[in-house]
């Protein structure tokens, strides 16, 4: 797999990462309520869960396109809907100061299932994935190796950008609550998602 797109898919994870949602804010909570160290663990389940949507899209997707043939079109006509669609929504969407609950010391394995089961049990995320490969990687081509730098891209993109939100969240826990941050966030997270959208569809 070349350099150029491993940086590029390290680039896109770590944009789309940065939008606060139930992962950010339960590593964000975890973080504030029981310390950096816990905000690690969290963060450990949210990676593990990632690398379970990866790996089905991944392989999901290859099998797909052996037994679709040139139909398999379809899938990244829908993937490339989807993303302008979430994309879309990121944009419109009206920012709001994030209500994070302080909670009980936990343990750390409380951390890691909730890290863990937070991202299982969010659908958009094995979406997105499965969406987002097809434009940028082909699926038919993919070595053990390669798979392999995906999950190190993974861990370094989101496991980077979660760890961030835990230190800051452990030392500064204002810097969530600024409505104009949201906002913008959001905003670049959402033009990211429309223009991956846009070159899926012109792909397919």
């Amino acid at each position: 797999m070349a350099i150029t797109t491993l940086l590029f898919l390290f680039t896109t994870m770590v944009v789309l990462a940065v939008v606060p949602g139930p992962g950010v804010l339960a590593v964000v909570a975890r973080s504030m309520a029981s310390g950096f160290s816990h905000g690690i663990v969290t963060t450990i389940g949210i990676i593990t869960a990632d690398f379970i949507f990866i790996l089905l899209a991944i392989y999901g997707l290859s099998a797909a396109a052996e037994v679709l043939g040139e139909l398999f079109s379809i899938v990244s006509y829908m993937g490339g809907a989807y993303l302008i669609w979430l994309g879309y929504s990121l944009c419109a969407t009206k920012a709001e100061s994030l209500d994070i609950e302080v909670l009980d010391e936990p343990s750390w394995y409380a951390n890691y299932f909730a890290g863990l089961l937070i991202t299982l049990s969010n659908p958009k995320a094995i979406l997105f994935y499965a969406g987002f490969f097809p434009a940028f990687l082909d699926l038919s081509t993919l070595e053990g190796l390669d798979v392999l730098a995906i999950m190190t891209v993974t861990t370094f993109a989101i496991g980077g950008t979660m760890l961030t939100y835990a230190y800051l969240a452990s030392h500064v826990k204002t810097v969530f609550q600024s409505k104009e941050t949201e906002k913008k966030i959001n905003l670049v997270a959402g033009i990211v998602m429309l223009l991956t959208g846009v070159f899926l569809l012109i792909k397919a």
